[in-house]
């Protein structure tokens, strides 16, 4: 007998393979098709909103695995809330000026923006963001992340540039911005002054000088002690900085003591021990001490120049490294420029553009501030100067431009700054204190950065970027900072466009404006642009504020870690300065995407994985198990060892659900359906475990732990059904006679 034919065999036509590779693209194909995006707002129209506003990532290349990290977790979230009943729209942007792109068009082109114009590289830059904007908006459809995708926010759109211009005005009218010369991150390569968010730190190698400062005049408080030829002796890591002093700082509280010359030396008394240890001298005899505070009114000779140093107090002087003596040059360094302004200072910065010495250094004029340190050592260690006491290699961790990767310095240039008073920095913290931080460390990295941060160079000295809408004057050189006169500026260029900017005469812009200072009436256009992350800053209002279907405050800003010292911050403080609250409710961070040994990607180090690459190979629904595997708080892990486990869980899920549809073919819910005081107890676990799984899941997605999530529905596949409970049922559905109500309460529970 065929005892086969007497079995109730599982059917589907629901395949075994998924074969994503090629059924997503036409899966995405029949969204686009259906408007899907379009159905799901109508649907949701009138329901509760939930607005996640997408920070721009830059349109300058393919996407990368970190790209994916992101839009995913964004979609997760967006998918999750809808499927709740809000109403929650998701309009991507792109961040479409700045350096980014011009770094990139630039190597592009073949080029320096000295060897094309302005105009002409304005032009091509904005083809060349648009032409990413196309490339990134597929890949990202390609991941399946649902959105907006016609109608994007774009940086470089004339709605969008308007509303920077309008911020920047009212930022103005509200008395927070400024031009002011003080120390910048500067990078020579670019060429432009940089927001402390486009500095990264590395391991550079540098030399140690300690160095004489030959005392000339000795404080009046203890003119006894400075008979005899004295030297202040000063450490530092920048010698090619030492051009540029005005000033010997001292820790006020601190005891200085005299060590027996000839000359005596000045050193700290707490670090005398680890300074005659590196001369290789010891019992130096002391021949006197002082206080930091009695060193007040004391001068030295510097080094270079023929200038006076002269001696001055702060306690955030080192005594745990170096003399405890700080050589202060406040053109190059923002310490150095806060003491220097206290004490009437000043500011030096004897450096070009290009990073080079200017004439005021005649004997290193034209030399990279790099090249010319050996040059200074050189001269110090002279028969002529005999100052250099020791020199020594230091490994410190030291600002790198982020594009480049060259090192970078602080040079005082004339500059555009937003004020971050001590009435904004409190208002900021009370803000950041009222957002929900995801985690909850979040709160205490942005909170840190926010006490110790200086105001916001908002100015860039690059071609691809939005005017800063100011006229200077010729004669005096004083910016019109009047609100109405940048408001004419603004009609202007709504009616012409903002590019009417590089071409108009100043009168063009704003016919009759003066000078307040002097009355002249000869102006000038300022020629630098408004720093890119002043773009990204104010999407809360280009997008939030002024898009149907949105509303400000977002409820959730989400991007890398990273952000706390970028877009967060920068979103934050406009904000706050014009409307006294944050522009989110929470904000959740994701850690960094490493390979599988924990190592950062790198193409050197040939462990880069592309989404696009993993879409061809196992399909975007891999790429996404993964992300929503991966606990993101941390940094997180891929490699080809982890996208097999990862296609591997999948087919184990996929594989479950492929065997509940195939023991319900011939189950019809409305004829079939069995009540519950029917089912055996081993059914009634069933579902009770699937609540279980349940709820855990939706407590998973609440809190945004998407781990959990695949955790428990991971667990439950294979260990409460695969594992048990379908095999148990077996018998049940395959041996049973077909319409028994034994088999038909299996199949209600399935």
């Amino acid at each position: 007998m065929d005892y086969r034919a007497t079995l109730n065999l599982p059917k589907t036509s629901f395949p075994m393979k998924a074969d994503l590779p090629t059924r997503e693209p036409e899966i995405i194909a029949r969204w686009e098709r259906e408007d899907l995006y379009g159905q799901i707002r109508q649907a949701r129209a009138g329901a509760e909103r939930f607005i996640l506003h997408d920070g721009p990532p830059y349109a300058n290349g393919d996407i990368h695995i970190g790209h994916a990290l992101n839009k995913i977790l964004k979609d997760l979230i967006v998918r999750y809330k809808t499927m709740r009943g809000f109403d929650a729209p998701y309009v991507p942007g792109w961040d479409c000026h700045g350096m980014p792109i011009e770094h990139q068009l630039f190597k592009e082109l073949g080029l320096t923006k000295h060897e094309i114009p302005q105009m002409a590289f304005r032009e091509n830059a904005r083809a060349y963001a648009q032409r990413y904007v196309e490339v990134q908006r597929e890949q990202f459809k390609r991941l399946g992340v649902s959105g907006d995708w016609g109608h994007p926010y774009l940086t470089m759109a004339q709605d969008y540039e308007l509303t920077i211009l309008r911020v920047f005005r009212e930022l103005v009218q509200a008395g927070y911005i400024y031009r002011g010369k003080k120390p910048v991150y500067w990078c020579a390569s670019c060429e432009t002054a940089l927001a402390e968010a486009e500095v990264e730190y590395a391991d550079r190698t540098d030399t140690s000088i300690y160095v004489k400062f030959p005392v000339i005049s000795p404080p009046p408080a203890r003119t006894e002690l400075f008979k005899q030829p004295v030297a202040v002796v000063v450490w530092t890591t920048t010698p090619w900085t030492l051009p540029a002093n005005v000033a010997l700082c001292f820790h006020p509280q601190a005891q200085y003591v005299l060590l027996e010359g000839p000359p005596h030396l000045l050193v700290a008394s707490e670090l005398v021990e680890r300074f005659t240890a590196l001369l290789n001298t010891v019992n130096v005899r002391r021949v006197g001490c002082i206080t930091g505070k009695e060193l007040e009114g004391l001068r030295c000779r510097t080094p270079f120049g023929g200038r006076e140093s002269v001696a001055v107090t702060d306690e955030g002087v080192s005594l745990t490294e170096g003399t405890g003596v700080v050589h202060i040059a406040p053109g190059h360094g923002h310490e150095d420029y806060v003491i220097g302004q206290r004490y009437g200072l000043p500011t030096l910065s004897p450096v070009d553009h290009q990073g080079r010495f200017t004439k005021d250094v005649p004997d290193y004029e034209g030399q990279s501030v790099f090249e010319a340190n050996p040059n200074i050592l050189s001269d110090l260690k002279s028969p002529d100067q005999g100052l250099l006491l020791r020199e020594e290699s230091v490994t410190h961790s030291y600002p790198h431009c982020w594009r480049c990767q060259q090192p970078v310095i602080f040079r005082a240039t004339p500059q555009w700054f937003l004020r971050v008073d001590e009435g904004l920095r409190r208002r900021l913290l009370e803000g950041v204190r009222r957002v929900a931080w995801i985690p909850p460390a979040g709160l205490n990295r942005i909170a840190g950065m926010l006490e110790n941060r200086p105001d916001w160079c908002v100015s860039r000295q690059r071609y691809w970027g939005v005017p800063i809408p100011v006229l200077r004057c010729q004669p005096c050189d004083e910016p019109i900072l009047d609100a109405v006169v940048i408001k004419h500026i603004e009609e202007t260029l709504s009616q012409r466009g903002v590019e009417f900017w590089f071409t108009a005469t100043p009168q063009e812009l704003a016919s009759g404006a003066r000078c307040a200072t002097c009355g002249g009436s000869t102006l000038v256009k300022e020629s630098d642009i408004l720093d890119v992350w002043f773009d990204s800053g104010v999407s809360h209002e280009a997008v939030l504020k002024t898009r149907e279907g949105l509303r400000w405050p977002a409820d959730l800003y989400l991007e890398g870690s990273d952000q706390h010292r970028g877009w967060f911050q920068v979103s934050l403080i406009p904000s706050v300065a014009l409307h006294g609250q944050p522009p989110y409710r929470q904000v959740l961070t994701h850690g960094f995407v490493m390979d599988g040994a924990g190592r950062k990607m790198s193409k050197s180090l040939g462990n880069v994985i592309a989404p696009q690459v993993v879409c061809q190979r196992y399909g975007a629904d891999i790429l996404r198990l993964w992300v929503a595997s991966c606990d993101y708080r941390e940094d997180v892990r891929i490699s080809e060892e982890i996208l097999a486990q990862v296609a591997e869980s999948y087919r184990k899920i996929r594989n479950t659900f492929r065997y509940l549809l195939a023991n319900l073919y011939d189950f019809n819910p409305q004829r079939d359906l069995r009540p519950l005081r029917e089912f055996p107890d081993l059914d009634r676990w069933a579902l009770h475990r699937t609540r279980e799984v349940l709820k855990a899941v939706t407590d998973g997605y609440e809190a945004h732990q998407f781990h959990e999530v695949w955790r428990a529905i991971y667990q439950y596949c294979v260990l409460d059904l695969s594992a048990f409970y379908l095999d148990t049922l077996k018998d049940r559905l395959y041996t049973e006679p077909a319409s028994t109500a034994k088999r038909r309460c299996a199949q209600s529970a399935l």
